[in-house]
């Protein structure tokens, strides 16, 4: 009987030996893919080899033309599957990114800037796109002449089980909707992906985001669940945000609205679908402890004066549903001003203003919002009434 416990042990220790020694070798046949994925304004302080990972540290890359920085993450760990070595195909089982910070831009004239984000090149009139446009034309110039080589050798393809990120942090700056710009800055970010493949192909990638969104006194949090088709974009959702403050947004609503909100918090709840660059998403914004300031102004053409007092009656918390619905790629579609105007639109409602319902969602350039506009203006001439009466 101890002889059998002997050879199991012998055993044993020998499928744990010949599971480490493959890992290894599986993990140094990864180092030289990643090696080629460096690029010019990518720099890695560290590359070591563990066990049974590739741990890369100190990631940080800057645009080598602005010297922006883009992303700084402080470890990669890449755990490849023992399969890499039986296969043509590079298989992962999972790439674990540690407190990555993502910096996104968006300048004056719309165009973006960030780490995965193409700049868009319709307007060049300044010779803004001149170095891009010849990276392009090299790069061409070197596929042609990679052509043969490409033709006789396939692209090795690769197969990620799982992509998660912890502790991550998203700052983005948007210069578009005037000065100061918006600052909107994601905390605490823990975010998980499954199934991608390169090339890509159609196929459904599960993924979920949890993490924090700043604001001047508090932290609201955002939550969100669906799945991604990396190939055609397109997407399903559903959004949750919880005590995000007002004045976060206050860059995006501001020409909307000439009074002061003193304080108020915003819960969200929306399912949000993507189908070949049309938009659906109904869902419902709920105003908490909103305070108007004391004095002159409008918010979303309705008097300040009499907004505060409709939300002291409803204890200063008001739900706005809507329902956004539109094409992405039609340039006259325009997302915000359509947010906007669903949004001012249920106020008016929800607070028992006269304005006729005008029956479904509001799109971005249909009549809804010419309609909404010639409410609102009935409304307003019926408060420059009220307190001529008054007078």
């Amino acid at each position: 009987m101890k002889k059998w416990f002997i050879l199991v042990g012998i055993l044993f220790v020998l499928s744990i030996g010949g599971y480490f020694v493959l890992s290894f070798y599986t993990v140094k046949f990864v180092q030289p893919h990643l090696q080629k994925a460096m690029r010019p304004g990518l720099t890695l302080a560290e590359v070591k080899l563990k066990t049974t990972y590739l741990s890369a540290k100190g990631i940080q890359y800057e645009d080598p033309d602005s010297q922006q920085r883009f992303i700084q993450i402080e470890e990669v760990r890449i755990y490849p599957s023992l399969l890499s070595l039986l296969k043509r195909s590079l298989q992962i089982r999972e790439v674990t990114i540690l407190q990555p910070s993502f910096f996104f831009y968006r300048s004056r004239e719309g165009f973006y800037f960030g780490p995965w984000v193409t700049m868009e090149k319709e307007k060049d009139r300044e010779g803004v796109f001149e170095e891009v446009k010849k990276k392009e034309k090299k790069e061409a110039s070197e596929e042609v002449e990679k052509k043969k080589e490409e033709t006789v050798r396939e692209p090795i393809s690769i197969e990620i089980d799982r992509i998660r990120i912890q502790r991550g942090t998203v700052d983005f700056e948007d210069k578009k909707v005037g000065e100061p710009p918006a600052q909107i800055r994601l905390r605490d970010l823990d975010f998980e992906i499954k199934n991608i493949r390169y090339p890509l192909a159609p196929l459904h990638s599960p993924f979920e985001l949890k993490g924090n969104m700043k604001g001047k006194k508090q932290e609201g949090s955002i939550h969100t669940k669906g799945w991604v088709d990396l190939k055609t974009t397109d997407l399903e959702a559903f959004l949750k945000i919880r005590d995000i403050e007002v004045e976060t947004f206050k860059p995006y609503y501001r020409k909307k609205v000439s009074a002061e909100i003193d304080s108020g918090t915003m819960d969200l709840e929306s399912k949000i679908t993507l189908k070949g660059k049309r938009i659906d998403a109904p869902g419902e914004l709920d105003f908490v402890n909103l305070h108007i300031k004391e004095g002159g102004g409008t918010i979303f053409w309705i008097p300040a004066e009499t907004l505060a007092s409709l939300l002291e009656k409803k204890r200063n918390q008001v739900k706005a549903p809507f329902h956004v619905k539109g094409n992405l790629g039609d340039p006259r579609f325009n997302l915000q001003e359509t947010f906007l105007t669903q949004i001012a639109f249920s106020l008016t409602e929800a607070l028992g203003l006269p304005i006729k319902s005008l029956g479904g969602s509001i799109g971005g350039t249909g009549k809804g919002i010419e309609g909404l506009t010639e409410g609102i203006k009935s409304i307003e001439e019926m408060f420059k009434k009220k307190k001529e009466k008054k007078r």
